[in-house]
């Protein structure tokens, strides 16, 4: 019975560090001129986050048109702006995140006419993602399987640190439940305490009404 609850765990385990090794594929998406396009992406603090855009160039061989230009921001949820470019065809960033939460890549296309629809290659990375490995493996000139050790290990650091964060989550939102519990709770007294005071105040007024009318 161990034997097999510990054989589910590690294929959990292999299952989730194939998830996060998986490389991030570039999205393609169009751009209408005048118009805005915002994409958003959930990152941990302390990550490093790397960007990569560029207008395709849909007839090969020739100049892209001054027409196709673009304007991009990158802001976190708390509207910091980490990189920010106007009239280009092409870029890219690289920041270390310091807050977490979800940052937004937003894409404006300058409005001319006639209206051209724009396409455009944003590759976005962050994590264990935007390491680049080949980099890590020439300047270290470590062997393949030490390579791969390591780009594991830091997988299952970024495993580590995301149960964290979301047992820290997990705490703020018992934390949160017990808080409103404990207000709904003194709410619901004085509510009650109100009408029992309400309703006194009523008994004491018709009585003394009666009691002037020398009905009682």
């Amino acid at each position: 019975m161990n034997i097999q609850i510990q054989g589910q765990s590690v294929c959990l385990l292999l299952v989730s560090i194939l998830l996060l090794w998986t490389g991030v594929e570039c999205l393609r998406f169009d751009l209408e001129p005048g118009h805005t396009k915002c994409i958003a992406e959930d990152i941990k603090s302390n990550s490093m986050t790397v960007g990569k855009y560029q207008i395709v160039n849909l007839n090969e061989g020739q100049p892209l048109p001054d027409s196709h230009k673009i304007s991009v921001r990158v802001t976190s949820s708390y509207g910091n702006s980490y990189h920010h470019s106007d009239n280009v065809n092409e870029g890219h960033f690289a920041f270390h995140a310091v807050e977490a939460g979800d940052y937004m890549a937003c894409f404006t296309a300058a409005d001319h006419k006639p209206s051209t629809t724009i396409t455009i290659d944003f590759d976005w990375k962050s994590g264990v993602a935007a390491k680049d490995w080949t980099n890590v493996a020439k300047k270290g000139s470590v062997e393949l399987m030490e390579l791969e050790l390591k780009k594991m290990f830091d997988t299952v650091q970024s495993i580590h640190d995301e149960m964290f964060y979301l047992r820290e989550r997990e705490e703020e939102m018992q934390q949160l439940n017990t808080s409103t519990n404990s207000k709904m709770a003194w709410l619901s007294f004085l509510s009650l305490f109100v009408s029992l005071s309400v309703a006194g105040l009523q008994l004491w007024h018709l009585k003394s009404f009666f009691q002037k009318k020398k009905l009682i």
